[in-house]
């Protein structure tokens, strides 16, 4: 499918490009269903080529298997990207997780072990830079170096940075405060239209402190009929826009936030309450308390909002970042949470992280 922005000249453009393609679909160089997952884009001055669409489902077992692979082998040679390796796994099975093996996993790895390249292992697979490129922008902002604080051993109530790989993205529950949810995505929903559900509910109790997931800047603060109070924060990257909904009521937020503000994986942001569903303001219009947390995928602006937009399942990625969760504290005088320690994330603006 081509989805054609005409400008000047784009009409002839554009025809002269699809025929070519169909040509290239044709002859057998192309595959039909590698560019049903792209847009075309042609405009006055360049054509640019952008993914459409991502089915994300990656099963957990493979997840934490592959997040483990990958931090193993920091410092190390061959470092294995987690990312490479499922998008090998996804290329081989078309996708379709319900193939895996680990023996197939175990066998990709023992190859780059003796000194093989991913680049030659998957010079004939035509899936590979397709998945390669959809999983970096889901997974792209979870795993690195970074620095964060601990209690200083030697000197008992202080802090100092420790230097550190791994998991630097955060469930977005604090550490401490309880909470279940299930794999929701896609059940129907039914207030104000029939639609589908575009995120991972995680059910708990009013007032449990939400944290930001990623570093990134605050896109969104307000109300929405639907979410209710609710927080969007897009990655540095530009490529994840976090989606934080049914915030409480008469305290939604962290009070020092603000739109166009940034914040560091692991901050507080708000706390989980019951609003939406409701046109006015500061309604709880929900039944049940939750948080309704959502990832948006977006490898182009026009993506943003409308039609295009891309949700991916979270469910799983939920589960992993439970591993990784940010302890915090009330500061009564300001009545609001805080992190108790720090991180130090290299996607930071230099000047704004301080």
């Amino acid at each position: 499918m081509l989805v054609i922005v005409r400008k000047k000249y784009a009409a002839i453009i554009g025809a002269l490009l699809l025929c070519a393609i169909l040509t290239l679909i044709f002859h057998g160089f192309l595959s039909a269903s590698v560019l049903s997952r792209y847009t075309i884009k042609i405009t006055e001055d360049d054509t640019e080529k952008f993914i459409k669409w991502v089915d994300f489902n990656v099963p957990y077992a493979l997840l934490e298997k592959t997040l483990n692979l990958d931090i193993k082998s920091y410092g190390k040679e061959p470092k294995l990207s987690w990312i490479e390796l499922l998008a090998y796994l996804a290329a081989k099975y078309g996708g379709n997780f319900k193939r895996y093996k680990s023996s197939d996993l175990d066998k990709l790895v023992k190859s780059l072990q003796e000194g093989k390249t991913m680049d030659e292992l998957t010079k004939d697979m035509k899936y590979y830079p397709y998945y390669l490129e959809a999983y970096t922008a889901v997974l792209g902002g979870f795993v690195g170096e970074f620095e964060i604080e601990e209690e200083d051993k030697n000197n008992p109530g202080n802090k100092i940075f420790v230097k550190k790989y791994g998991l630097k993205a955060f469930c977005p529950i604090a550490k401490g405060f309880g909470f279940s949810h299930y794999d929701d995505f896609g059940n129907s929903r039914t207030y104000g239209y029939k639609r589908k559900h575009l995120g991972n509910d995680l059910m708990g109790s009013i007032g449990t402190p939400i944290i930001a997931v990623e570093s990134g800047i605050i896109e969104a603060m307000g109300w929405n009929k639907y979410g209710g109070w609710r927080i969007g924060i897009r990655s540095f990257d530009g490529k994840r826009y976090y989606y934080y909904a049914h915030l409480r009521k008469n305290h939604p937020y962290n009070n020092t936030l603000a739109v166009g503000q940034t914040v560091k994986a692991g901050d507080v942001i708000g706390y989980l309450g019951m609003t939406g569903y409701s046109n006015k303001e500061n309604v709880n219009g929900i039944k049940t308390p939750h948080l309704h947390f959502g990832m948006q995928i977006i490898f182009d602006e026009s993506q943003k909002e409308g039609p295009d937009e891309i949700w991916i399942d979270v469910y799983n990625i939920v589960k992993l970042l439970s591993k990784n969760r940010s302890a915090v504290q009330k500061d009564k005088e300001l009545n609001d949470y805080f992190r108790v320690y720090d991180i130090r994330d290299p996607v930071m603006p230099q000047e704004l992280d301080n």
